[in-house]
């Protein structure tokens, strides 16, 4: 028998005090930033408040459900069990130094490695999208809304993100150029916030070159949970990285994997 899942409400709590740790750390002068090592890049930064923000949340995992596993970005894994949360406190630190608010907190929950429950909150504005194991929603200052994404979408009217044009070249094997010579544009520099707009419907394509169970754990039940598709590139779960494609129907996942993979 499955163990029960928490209650989203625990979610929320998780982002509520992870986001009193980044927000007083944001657009304002950083006291720290250091890169970590990143095959590919010059420089992978991470910051105080990443640190602050997984550091809190680990605090009330511990609290809270102290038989669950944890892994995150900044203090790696810990304990074991079937249940283990995985916690990336700021996806996006590139925008964070920069101040423009695509960043987000990223909070997985995932049952015998696949992931089941998670949320993206962004403080600054005020927005989250969660998976609670049923269904997919988003809250803002609007209100709260269930997520959908588009359906039926040929690929000649498809909107597809990737974060930045580098990793395209860095991985010639996987036919990217392909793919945006087919769609109706291409947009960059989303992070987090692109796919969790692919599940609230605004982008039908996301493609990622090298990510980490962190990039991705947390938003894989939110866009699932809202009727899209998430998987790596040979079409297998997502959970633990790699190149990930996430689509907003399977129809057309199918056929971006295949240009892809041509």
């Amino acid at each position: 028998m499955s163990p029960p899942l928490p209650d989203i409400a625990f979610l929320h709590q998780l982002a509520n005090a992870a986001s009193l740790e980044t927000l007083p750390r944001y657009r304002r002068e950083l006291q720290q930033v250091e890169s970590k090592p990143k095959e590919g890049f010059r420089f992978d930064p991470v910051t105080e408040a990443d640190r602050a923000a997984e550091k809190v949340m680990r605090e009330l995992i511990a609290q809270h459900y102290p038989q669950h596993a944890i892994m995150g970005e900044e203090f790696g894994s810990s304990g074991d069990g079937p249940l283990q949360w995985v916690l990336d406190p700021i996806d996006g630190t590139r925008p964070f130094l920069c101040g423009i608010p695509v960043w987000g907190t990223l909070i997985g929950l995932q049952h015998q490695g696949r992931a089941v429950m998670g949320m993206m909150s962004q403080p600054f504005i005020g927005e989250r999208f969660w998976a609670d194991g049923q269904r997919a929603w988003g809250s803002s200052v609007h209100g709260l809304q269930p997520l959908q994404t588009r359906k039926n979408v040929a690929l000649a009217q498809a909107v597809l993100h990737t974060t930045a044009p580098k990793p395209a070249g860095m991985h010639s094997d996987i036919q990217f150029a392909a793919l945006e010579q087919q769609v109706l544009m291409t947009r960059y520099g989303g992070e987090c916030y692109a796919m969790a707009m692919l599940a609230a419907g605004r982008i039908d394509i996301c493609v990622e070159f090298s990510l980490q169970p962190y990039d991705i754990v947390a938003l894989i039940p939110i866009i699932e949970q809202a009727g899209g598709v998430v998987t790596t590139l040979d079409g297998g779960r997502a959970e633990n990285g790699g190149a990930v494609v996430a689509s907003g129907c399977p129809a057309l996942h199918q056929q971006v994997l295949a240009i892809l993979n041509d």
